[in-house]
């Protein structure tokens, strides 16, 4: 009875062994496929990251914050071909100078591209509606919609890499489920090999 016992429990984590390297299998090949389309998309696109001088330029010329700079010295100079580097470049230069275009507006203060977008149409109507608009009218309408349009295709921008951010967060999600799919594996493995030698141990004692 003990020795039935035995290689039934080691029959299930034999079962639980295949099943865990079957997973691992298929998580490490969504790990390799999802980094490399990540790659190969960012790669596309050609976008080099700031170099060191560039970055304590703007550091210095209060185009970004310290903190901004200290974000993007990690990859100062490099292709952005992975989700970290995206993920600096949308949040700590991208975004970084779309605040500081709106807060030069705005007396300080960032804009979002609706409030932009507000202003700016609010302003040209009422330029549609002047007869005698002055140069400085019409020049801060249209700086609200220059403003309207940066901050669109930097948020088109941000937003394409902050999703290739998240898919190459997955990915090495996947890559890290792969590695303990495969450890659980092995436990089970040795754990049912064990198993089974231990069944029959008992059952020549049964006999």
């Amino acid at each position: 009875m003990r020795a039935t016992l035995d290689k039934l429990l080691s029959g299930i984590g034999l079962l639980l062994a295949l099943v865990l390297l079957v997973a691992g299998g298929l998580m490490t090949w969504a790990n390799v496929f999802i980094g490399d389309q990540v790659k190969e998309q960012f790669t596309a696109q050609d976008i080099t990251m700031p170099t060191q001088e560039a970055i304590d330029g703007q550091v210095a010329g209060k185009g970004i914050s310290a903190e901004d700079g200290e974000a993007l010295e990690e990859f100062a100079g490099e292709t952005l071909d992975n989700g970290p580097a995206a993920k600096a470049y949308a949040d700590h230069y991208i975004q970084a100078h779309m605040n500081g275009q709106g807060a030069a507006l705005n007396d300080g203060t960032p804009v979002t591209y609706e409030e932009a977008s507000n202003k700016g149409r609010e302003l040209s109507a009422a330029l549609a509606e002047t007869k005698d608009a002055s140069e400085e009218q019409v020049a801060e309408a249209q700086a609200w919609m220059d403003l309207r349009e940066s901050l669109f295709m930097g948020n088109t921008l941000r937003g394409l890499l902050l999703y290739g951010y998240a898919f190459a967060t997955m990915g090495t999600i996947a890559g890290f489920a792969a590695v303990a799919a495969y450890v659980g594996a092995a436990l089970f493995l040795i754990l049912g090999l064990l198993g089974l030698v231990h069944s029959r141990r008992v059952a020549r004692a049964e006999l």
